[in-house]
């Protein structure tokens, strides 16, 4: 989906933006930005008499390196956003293949920011240097909102980008804005063709010979039955005269016989 793919440039970019406002911020104003790197290592504003002092350091020398090295990384972040955007922006209309391979810098980035933000802010300030006891400089909830915003962002970013069917979108061109006015056309012509067809119509016609047919059969059945009835009445007629005949001779006999007696 395209609109998802400006969404995800988009929203590296803001990621870009604030890691590069901040190193803009600690550089322009050093100092203020410094004190806070000073107070956390050297441990002072914690509770008084706790017994983590000994990870205190004191050298202002290992406050400066420590405070450039924090700038580094996030400018090493904001930059890495900035091209992983710039990227993905070149390749947003791309296959989804193509345009999931260019997040490599985005996670790349997001990697150093969560380095920065949760390792250097949260694990080294906030645990070993006890910034959680400071009620003056402590800087877990600022780092917990940027590395949970850099997480989400990334997941949006990481989720996979189907192939757009469609490419960027561009001036309507009539060409193809007639083209389904004309594609239209055949199934309007093929709608009556279909109705027109005379299917179950014709099937009254086609049952007409049937009964013509079984009509015929039925009165040859009974011309067949009334030829067996009128021969089956002349052979019992046949026979009731061969009957007849043999009862006249056996009289005739009986006669002679009475005669010769």
């Amino acid at each position: 989906m395209y609109t998802a793919r400006i969404a995800k440039i988009v929203m590296v970019a803001c990621l870009a933006a604030f890691c590069l406002l901040v190193v803009f911020g600690n550089l322009t104003d050093y100092q203020s930005n410094f004190l806070f790197v000073q107070h956390v290592m050297s441990m002072d504003t914690t509770y008084p008499g706790n017994k983590l002092m000994y990870r205190a350091v004191t050298e202002p020398a290992y406050w400066q390196a420590a405070y450039r090295l924090i700038i580094f990384g996030e400018a090493t972040a904001g930059i890495l956003f900035l091209a992983g955007a710039i990227r993905l922006l070149l390749v947003r209309r791309q296959p989804g293949a193509v345009f999931d391979r260019a997040k490599a810098l985005t996670v790349m980035g997001a990697l150093v920011a969560f380095l920065v933000w949760f390792f250097g802010f949260m694990v080294v300030a906030g645990e070993w240097f006890a910034m959680w006891q400071s009620a003056t400089w402590n800087g877990q909830e600022a780092a917990f909102r940027f590395y949970m915003t850099a997480l989400a962002v990334l997941i949006f970013v990481m989720l996979p980008d189907r192939d757009l069917k469609e490419p960027f979108p561009v001036a309507a061109d009539p060409k193809p804005a007639g083209a389904p006015a004309k594609a239209a056309a055949p199934k309007s012509q093929t709608a009556p063709a279909k109705k027109k067809a005379p299917v179950k119509k014709k099937a009254p016609a086609k049952k007409a010979p049937a009964k013509k047919r079984t009509r015929a059969k039925t009165s040859a059945a009974k011309t067949s039955a009334a030829k067996t009835s009128t021969a089956k009445t002349n052979t019992s007629k046949t026979s009731t005269a061969t009957t007849a005949a043999a009862k006249r001779r056996l009289a005739a006999a009986n006669d002679k016989i009475g005669e010769g007696s």
